[in-house]
């Protein structure tokens, strides 16, 4: 039987970022799709203020439901992880398991700043306020995801991250 897995992304990424991942599970036989969030990716024309913990949730659901997925696999990488667990609460008849890869798991209610000290919080906030135009977090380099300088996928990261950052976004309201 054919495994099918569905891999979601964590911040400032999109589908783009599973890409040798997903090359070597289709190598194996398995179905896999890496959908992107809305406002990040290939998406971030989509980026504005009204984007939620739950529209990450709704791509998803709405991915599965309409790709006709079923017996998934969910993958969620760190912030991806909220996203799965949304999905997985909405569509459990669509999933078989849940993988979190260094994935924020929260609480009903909270956020994932609920999960931080008061001060990355308000450090956080400050960035958003002061250079994400009020509604993103500013990308940080590709070190901050293990990447280390002059790596061979440094640059190509970089070109993708600097989407979500906003540098290639049309303004939104």
């Amino acid at each position: 039987m054919t495994k099918t897995y569905v891999l979601v992304h964590g911040a400032w990424h999109g589908g783009w970022c599973w890409r040798d991942v997903a090359a070597n599970l289709r190598k194996m036989g398995c179905h896999v799709t890496t959908p992107t969030q809305t406002g990040v990716g290939e998406r971030a024309h989509l980026l504005c203020k009204d984007i939620t913990p739950d529209t990450f949730v709704t791509d998803i659901v709405n991915h599965i439901v309409t790709e006709e997925l079923s017996d998934v696999i969910l993958v969620g990488h760190s912030l991806g992880g909220i996203s799965i667990t949304g999905a997985a609460d909405r569509i459990p008849d669509h999933i078989s398991h849940l993988v979190y890869l260094d994935g924020a798991i929260v609480e009903s209610g909270q956020s994932v700043f609920s999960t931080m000290p008061p001060d990355i919080v308000a450090a956080r906030r400050k960035l958003v306020a002061e250079e994400g135009r009020g509604i993103f977090m500013p990308t940080p380099p590709p070190t901050a995801f293990g990447i280390p300088k002059g790596h061979s996928l440094t640059d190509w990261v970089r070109r993708r991250i600097n989407t979500a950052s906003g540098k290639h976004l049309r303004k939104r309201t």
